[in-house]
């Protein structure tokens, strides 16, 4: 779990939504922590309008073999994305049911840059199983 290390710390947010300018609000925020016992990472964020404030827990799931973020927010939306983290790029991708039914799939790309500090990413969203389009940017300050 040590890879996980570079997301420690508090993050500012921005986002930038199709036909809206961008979001930087001084209070979208989020934060990682490690859970006593460094084997998950408790994700917590709050932004303004229109993005719902939540938590997330990120962990390995042992029966799928891979890093995975159970995701809940304040819209009452609960969802388990796959997660990677390699050579400074963070995943996470949801392509099947869970929690929720998939109306759609969803994967979010961001990539480590200036020592770690900045993470610059957008969320994809695909209707129809294989068309991917642009939904909308989310990058990543760190704070402290």
């Amino acid at each position: 779990m040590d890879e996980l290390e570079p997301f420690i710390g508090e993050w500012a947010m921005a986002a930038t939504f199709p036909n809206l300018t961008t979001i930087e609000h001084p209070d979208a925020r989020t934060t990682f922590e490690w859970m006593p016992g460094r084997q998950f990472v408790i994700q917590r964020f709050r932004a303004p309008d229109p993005a719902p404030d939540g938590i997330a827990i990120i962990g390995f799931d042992r029966g799928r073999d891979t890093l995975v973020q159970h995701y809940f927010d304040a819209r009452g939306v609960a969802r388990i994305y796959e997660m990677s983290f390699a050579d400074g790029v963070w995943t996470l991708t949801r392509t099947k049911p869970d929690f929720s039914p998939l109306d759609f799939s969803q994967r979010y790309i961001g990539r480590f840059s200036e020592g770690q500090r900045m993470i610059t990413g957008a969320w994809e969203i695909c209707h129809d199983g294989s068309t991917w389009e642009h939904d909308f940017e989310l990058n990543y300050t760190k704070l402290s």
